[in-house]
């Protein structure tokens, strides 16, 4: 088993919380996190019809089946659990009596929030960071390899093919977690906003633009964004809220958290082909916001990350937000620096007065800039822990 970087936090909340809730994507290893972590605790897949059953028509007995503490995989599909849940960890002392996973966070979330609020410690696993890949010396060294063939653990420990796995994923997706949250009729249509929202991968979110291309109405956008958004298939950047030159744009920035995803969506399935796309500088942006994302959520941390725009067309790829102390980093997909990378970090630190800015690309030169700006390799960023 690959080690995960979330390993140290969920330990930790284990014995702080009376149960735990692992939410993430479907194939990012919590099942596999969990078993190994917990190996004394009987573990119950309530994807499994029998044990759905189960629990839906008897929870009580359910439960009771599983007093001493269980894992309880999937969870969400069965909330009729949780009020039984609330009385057992009320009624007990013993840290970390239930591990909870799910792979769809508004679900899972809904019914915490109505029973377990206050008695339960969340964390999330995104598929495998940069950091986790580089110890175990398995990640691709060719960032264009890197981006085709993603992080979903079956890639590298199970060695299913990228062009298999993702194509599999998609429609699996789509006919468990689409069809849990929202009964969509017509999944062609649902497809094919998927990948007309590929196609936009680190650009803004223009839902009047796609509810015309799709051909539904923007309150099905918005719904639809909520369900890719619960499910961990998308991530919404915001645009940092503070108006240095009252101009700037307010629609979030639009995230796959993985790019072997949106290669697959979009027909992209070899490097040469990748290398000559013009989605590869996007892509290129979502693999590095992605890995600070995955930074942030392996440590149980809040996703301080925001991007800035003025409608002049300045842009900073990324803000991070520290209790008002900001830190600007570009993100370049090009491996030679030139002058034309240092000119929006220019533009926004003059603007906000701001000293220290990043700038990360796939080149290997270390720099460090008269005005402030560092540039590094983007693969150094685990180092960095900014």
């Amino acid at each position: 088993m690959i080690k995960r970087d979330a390993i140290k936090k969920l330990t930790q909340l284990a014995k702080t919380f009376k149960a735990v809730s692992i939410t993430g994507p479907r194939q990012s290893g919590k099942t596999t996190l969990v078993k190994s972590l917990f190996k004394d605790k009987p573990y119950v897949s309530l994807e499994n019809p029998d044990s759905r059953n189960f629990a839906i028509n008897d929870p009580r007995g359910f439960i009771d089946t599983y007093a001493n503490g269980a894992i309880l995989d999937e969870v969400q599909r069965t909330p009729e659990l949780f009020s039984y849940l609330q009385e057992i960890l009320d009624n007990s002392k013993q840290k970390g009596l239930f591990i909870l996973t799910g792979s769809n966070n508004f679900l899972l979330q809904q019914s915490i929030s109505q029973t377990l609020a206050g008695r339960i410690g969340s964390i999330t696993l995104l598929p495998f960071s940069m950091n986790e890949l580089s110890e175990k010396k398995i990640i691709p060294d060719s960032d264009d390899e890197l981006m085709l063939k993603g992080f979903y653990p079956p890639v590298y420990d199970q060695k299913i093919p990228v062009g298999d796995f993702c194509p599999n994923y998609i429609r699996t997706y789509i006919e468990k977690d689409v069809r849990q949250i929202k009964n969509i009729t017509n999944l062609i249509i649902f497809e094919k906003f998927l990948s007309l929202l590929a196609g936009r991968c680190a650009q803004e979110l223009n839902m009047s633009s796609l509810s015309s291309e799709v051909g539904v109405d923007v309150k099905t956008i918005q719904s639809w964004i909520g369900i890719l958004e619960s499910s961990y298939i998308i991530y919404l950047l915001k645009p940092h809220y503070k108006n240095f030159n009252k101009t700037i744009v307010k629609r979030p920035k639009i995230y796959f958290y993985d790019t072997s995803l949106v290669c697959s969506l979009l027909g992209i399935f070899s490097v040469n082909h990748l290398q000559s796309h013009p989605v590869r500088g996007f892509l290129f942006e979502n693999m590095v916001i992605t890995e600070f994302v995955k930074q942030r959520t392996n440590k149980g941390l809040p996703v301080n990350l925001f991007y800035w725009r003025d409608k002049t067309g300045h842009e900073i790829d990324l803000i991070i937000d520290n209790a008002g102390i900001l830190l600007p980093i570009e993100i370049k997909s090009g491996k030679t620096i030139n002058n034309d990378f240092f000119k929006n970090i220019g533009y926004w630190c003059k603007l906000s007065n701001q000293k220290k800015s990043i700038l990360l690309y796939s080149g290997n030169e270390y720099q460090k800039r008269s005005n402030g700006t560092e540039v590094y390799n983007w693969r150094k960023l685990t180092e960095l822990n900014l």
